[in-house]
């Protein structure tokens, strides 16, 4: 069984900076993508950001310009470095990573204060 645990979540103020990582307990050589979602109360949980084992990205329309997906496959880990954060950006962020199997991270939460 694979874990995936993020960290890094927290209260900032508008036009702040954030760091999430997520690091999986062991290698999973089957997985081809990791990637960040987010969810709000009462809203389906939505694409933030992708990464696939070749380093391609995909970004939101509304991460684009101020979020940055990278890993570090020597520490099995994915970050997400999040800039210019906005009210909106608040929400449950999950990492996840996908291939033969599905894995989701236990969540984090961020809140922008205005």
């Amino acid at each position: 069984q694979v874990q995936l645990v993020e960290s890094g979540g927290g209260e900032v103020q508008a036009g702040g900076s954030l760091r999430l990582s997520c690091a999986a307990s062991r290698s999973i050589f089957s997985i081809n993508v990791r990637g960040w979602y987010r969810q709000v109360p009462g809203k389906q949980r939505e694409l933030v950001a992708t990464i696939t084992s070749g380093g391609r990205t995909n970004y939101s329309n509304s991460a684009k310009g101020r979020f940055t997906i990278s890993r570090d496959n020597a520490k099995r880990t994915v970050y997400l470095q999040m800039n210019s954060l906005k009210p909106e950006d608040t929400a449950v962020y999950y990492c996840a990573a996908f291939g033969s199997h599905d894995y989701w991270g236990q969540g984090t939460q961020v809140t922008v204060s205005s």
